[in-house]
């Protein structure tokens, strides 16, 4: 029997983990054991996935949050060893690029245990960001490195990954898996109903730190989202940090906000919107995955397929740049290329990989 240790933090893991999580289960001769480490722990951030996506309860809720990177990672290094020594996994699973997702590879590493990395090659080549610094070392140091898209191995390949002790796999999108199985789960005018929402609106989210911790960048992106608000209702899920650094600078936020939705709540969003405006890595692929034009507030993006295939827009709210960015988008026809991240079988592939590599 193959024991996988899966560690999330996040919740665009605890979609990824549903849906890997669920292939998992269907095989004989493999068993997980999920660790949640707490770095999303309001209830509307955390708990309402693991109802909604039936994801297993987590085995350890290690309960670490509100810290610095470094003292949130040293923390979840100590705690996440404990877990390692009692469990002694034959891998080490962890998805995408978080604080959690670096703690829990270093701490395989150093006791030896293969490390597999979902989501493994994204480069946005923008060491300033956490993420970043995130997915380049855990791909360092990881055995299986499991990739969504054709760049992302070719990301890996030109790092000279072919001389390392690693396996490089283009899998797909296990994101995609979870969207292709939850996408009729909800009835979108009901959510819609519930939240107050009517009309056309455009989808928004705004947290990444490069963006709340620039007051002039934040104060610009409110001013223009206010803007866009008068011509289309804009609808925003307001993260609980980001709404805190509005309160405590007295910004002026005139749009549509809600508390953070579960997951299917934000399909029946993305379903209905007529576009997206976010920073968030993972909302970039959601609006490919159902057709909804994106303008991604940031300097770079891990997805530089999408903008190749001229549905997502790299955008600088500075100067006005958001709202021209969306007068435009919004005049505009966009063509929508199929399969860049697989065909809804990531996880399937996955699970199989780890049954044959650890035999």
């Amino acid at each position: 029997m193959i024991k996988v240790l899966t560690v999330i933090g996040a919740r665009p893991q605890f979609i990824k983990a549903s849906a890997l999580s669920r292939s998992i289960s269907k095989r004989e001769g493999i068993k997980e054991c999920l660790v949640h480490t707490g770095q999303h722990f309001d209830a509307n951030m955390s708990d309402i996935f693991f109802e909604q996506m039936k994801i297993p309860k987590p085995d350890y809720n290690l309960g670490i949050n509100s810290m610095k990177h470094g003292a949130m990672t040293g923390t979840m290094m100590i705690e996440i060893e404990k877990v390692v020594d009692r469990e002694n996994p034959d891998v080490l699973l962890v998805y995408g690029d978080t604080n959690s997702t670096l703690a829990g590879a270093l701490v395989a590493s150093k006791l030896h245990i293969p490390v597999a990395h979902v989501e493994a090659g994204l480069r946005s080549f923008n060491n300033l960001m956490p993420e970043e610094i995130n997915r380049i070392l855990t791909d360092r140091i990881s055995r299986y490195l499991f990739c969504p898209t054709d760049e992302a191995v070719n990301n890996l390949r030109q790092e000279g990954f072919d001389n390392f002790h690693s396996k490089v796999f283009r899998t797909g999108d296990v994101m995609y898996d979870s969207a292709l199985h939850f996408s009729n789960s909800e009835n979108a005018g009901a959510v819609l109903q519930d939240l107050g929402i009517s009309g056309d609106f455009a989808l928004c989210t705004i947290h990444r730190a490069e963006n709340t911790d620039d007051l002039e960048k934040l104060s610009a992106i409110v001013e223009q989202l206010n803007q866009i608000h008068k011509e289309l209702q804009v609808v925003l899920p307001l993260h609980p940090r980001t709404k805190a650094v509005i309160e405590k600078h007295g910004l002026n936020l005139n749009v549509k906000t809600i508390a953070p939705v579960g997951y299917l709540e934000m399909l029946s969003l993305l379903k209905e919107s007529a576009l997206v405006i976010t920073d968030s890595g993972g909302l970039q692929k959601e609006a490919y995955f159902f057709k909804k034009y994106c303008l991604t507030v940031r300097d770079q993006t891990e997805w530089v397929e999408l903008v190749e295939s001229n549905v997502n827009e790299l955008v600088d709210p500075l100067n006005g740049g958001l709202y021209t960015a969306f007068t435009e988008a919004l005049n505009a026809k966009h063509e929508f290329p199929t399969s860049l991240y697989g065909n809804g079988d990531a996880s399937d592939k996955i699970a199989e990989i780890l049954i044959k590599e650890s035999l």
